[in-house]
């Protein structure tokens, strides 16, 4: 059986304020990019005697594949909750570079788990594999929702919304990778944006284009103002994906998001750049 693993973009990131665990409480809301051509990762399996994990792909350099995948994590996760093995050869090909901020990892952890509950029949409802997920990682539950999704707490709260269309946008990754632990460290040093939420939206309306994570990511890797820079020259609206490197590039319509993309590729032939329209 073969599942896609889609990217996800975050449209709105705020940060109400520090918890007493040391995490964040956030407001979010994130769209699952589900038919983007390139933009997600393939998960495949089939029962086998023991349990097994191999990787390939364009952005599998790097990638290990022993317990501390989290395709290996869910996994196991799910033999544990069931007290009984889940023996498969698994093959993860990786399209969606890590440390992007485009939840690469939690998508695969979730496409884990849809993917061991279909091939073993095991009937798990949504909502169990939801809460093994949250233990996984917090952008894990958005995955298994999909859609457009509200985030609260550290993420993991998350509750279906109503579909809202994406505009025209490019998915910009420079070839930088950024920790996300070091992003949110930084907070503390360059100081916290206003926690203001998300107001209400209307029907099929947008969320405001804000990522309260932008000052942190730059101070901890500045090249990355050079790619903000470059996506305001082609007339786009820059974006941080997650805490970053990738960016999300809005821009008024089509043709000149198209038009952005021919620019931006002729002049940074390394990048790698998905338009999300077509």
């Amino acid at each position: 059986m073969k599942m896609y693993a889609p990217a996800k973009l975050n449209r709105f990131l705020a940060i109400i304020g520090k918890r007493p665990d040391g995490y964040h409480d956030l407001e979010l809301i994130t769209t699952v990019l589900d038919r983007v051509k390139g933009l997600n990762d393939i998960l495949e399996a089939e029962i086998d005697s023991k349990i097994s994990l191999e990787i390939d792909g364009p952005q599998s350099n790097g990638l290990v594949a022993d317990d501390s995948n989290l395709v290996l994590k869910a996994w196991k996760m799910l033999e544990l909750t069931l007290g009984r093995s889940l023996p498969a050869k698994i093959k993860l090909h990786k399209n969606i570079p890590s440390g992007a901020g485009l939840g690469g990892g939690s998508s695969n952890a979730a496409t884990a788990l849809i993917l061991c509950n279909e091939i073993f029949n095991l009937s798990m409802p949504t909502s169990l594999l939801m809460k093994i997920g949250s233990q996984l990682g917090s952008d894990v539950p958005l995955f298994l929702i999909g859609g457009t999704v509200l985030g609260l707490g550290r993420g993991d709260r998350v509750f279906p919304m109503a579909d809202i269309p994406l505009e025209s946008i490019l998915i910009i990754y420079p070839g930088l990778h950024i920790s996300t632990a070091s992003v949110y460290a930084a907070i503390s040093k360059i100081g916290y944006c206003d926690p203001i939420p998300c107001s209400s939206l209307p029907k099929k309306i947008a969320p405001p284009w804000r990522n309260d994570l932008t000052d942190a990511a730059t101070w901890v890797c500045p090249k990355m103002s050079d790619v903000r820079k470059a996506i305001v020259d082609s007339g786009g609206e820059p974006l941080l994906c997650g805490s970053g490197s990738c960016w999300a590039a809005r821009y008024h319509n089509s043709y000149i998001c198209d038009k952005a993309y021919n620019f931006l590729k002729s002049h940074n032939n390394n990048w790698q750049i998905w338009n999300i329209n077509t």
